[in-house]
């Protein structure tokens, strides 16, 4: 049913529809109008034996989740942002036990400074915690991701992330088709657990475990993610046979056959990159585009096909390793190993600021000629960087950079 909503509302219906017995919630922003939103579902009565439980902190919301999935309940959180990374010992529990829980994150910077707005820097530091991530471009996308997760963790027992980004998808109003019960009980089974604690037939869980198992352990949860790429895509397969439209996969490819440049991207952004495709389509550009559904496990192979025969990569990320560059474009070159083709990265949007078409045209006609370099801080401020740099030089007592850069941009020093 076509419902004009916001994006945290929908991802909570879709969720209630999921039939979870256990929800687990402790708000921050972007994310708290999602828990909010299936704890009215729960006191209203539209969704029925689910337990519904108010916590302490984010800690504990995992912690709590893990305790329910392991006595065998369908279990579901949120998070974004400091949330993520405070529960971040119960992130990598989670995902050692192996336990099919599914989590939203509302992506969102990581301080300091404080910053509320969207990047992706708190599903980036947990990219290697072993839980499937799975990024939505749309809010649609985002409704049948949840619903595809519940599935993809059941399966394989192994938890998953579902990233939307803050703001830009979490407080967006648009419309999504909401699925009926009848449909999600039709592709979503009876949760079966693999493990259940038991008191008649007790065993212990996460006990110690010492060098002569800990890597066959480690081993068997990467296999998992290895099932996942062709799984992934298996239940894509279904749900659209059962919804009737396409969405979720590993990627999706948008005007790529005969580009010589193919922008790679992950999450809402894709969207802005697909208007700027257009336009220089229709200008004589040969540009076209790749959306990342499937971050963990990454889609080295499916990537690589989608890649092949263009001239150069250029691929926009909201999250920045410092020292290093670009962690999505680090998987992208590894997908692209022994190819000749540059990759270039551009780091776009850090704490949310606006990604605009004019600034990735630009971006993009630089890397047809060749002037693009391997790094690139889109929109950056380097009147403000250098004369920051410079007093930094100037005194020993420097005081605090942010701090410093806010007041010279506010006094308009920035020029």
């Amino acid at each position: 049913m076509l419902e004009q909503i916001e994006g945290s509302q929908a991802v909570a219906k879709a969720v209630a529809l999921c039939r979870p017995e256990v929800v687990c919630a402790y708000p921050i922003t972007p994310q708290t109008h999602i828990v909010e939103g299936v704890g009215e579902l729960v006191k209203s009565g539209k969704l029925q034996n689910c337990e519904f439980i108010n916590v302490e902190s984010e800690f504990a919301a995992l912690s709590v989740a893990i305790g329910s999935s392991a006595a065998g309940a369908r279990t579901y959180t949120a998070t974004a942002s400091q949330g993520l990374l405070f529960m971040a010992e119960a992130v990598y529990n989670a995902s050692g036990l192996g336990l099919p829980i599914v989590m939203t994150i509302g992506n969102r910077a990581i301080g300091a400074p404080i910053n509320i707005w969207n990047d992706h820097s708190d599903s980036m530091a947990m990219r290697d915690a072993g839980w499937i991530q799975l990024h939505a471009e749309t809010n649609q996308e985002a409704v049948d991701l949840h619903i595809q997760a519940f599935r993809l963790a059941e399966e394989l027992s192994c938890p998953v992330m579902v990233c939307m980004d803050g703001f830009i998808l979490t407080h967006a109003y648009e419309r999504v088709d909401l699925p009926t019960q009848e449909q999600v009980d039709a592709f979503l089974p009876r949760y079966e657990p693999v493990q259940v604690l038991d008191p008649a037939d007790p065993y212990s869980i996460g006990a110690m475990v010492g060098p002569e198992a800990f890597t066959e352990v480690r081993y068997l949860a990467n296999d998992k993610h290895f099932q996942a790429l062709s799984l992934i895509p298996e239940i894509g397969g279904i749900f659209q046979d059962v919804f009737g439209r396409e969405s979720g996969g590993l990627l999706h490819t948008y005007k790529t056959e005969g580009a010589e440049t193919i922008v790679v991207a992950l999450g809402s952004v894709n969207g802005t990159i697909k208007d700027v495709v257009d336009a220089m389509r229709d200008d004589g550009h040969a540009i076209g585009s790749v959306s990342v559904c499937s971050f963990r496990p990454f889609p080295l192979e499916q990537l690589r096909e989608a890649l092949n025969g263009t001239k150069r990569v250029v691929v926009v990320e909201k999250t920045l390793a410092p020292g290093l560059g670009g962690v999505l474009a680090s998987n992208v070159r590894m997908s692209l190993r022994g190819s000749p083709q540059p990759v270039h990265t551009v780091i776009a949007g850090l704490g949310g600021r606006p990604i605009t078409q004019k600034s990735l045209r630009e971006t993009f006609e630089a890397a047809f000629e060749d002037r693009l370099p391997d790094l690139q801080f889109l929109d950056l401020n380097h009147a403000a960087v250098e004369h920051e740099i410079l007093r930094a030089r100037q005194t020993r007592h420097s005081g605090p950079t942010a701090e410093h850069i806010l007041k010279r941009i506010a006094g308009g020093g920035e020029k």
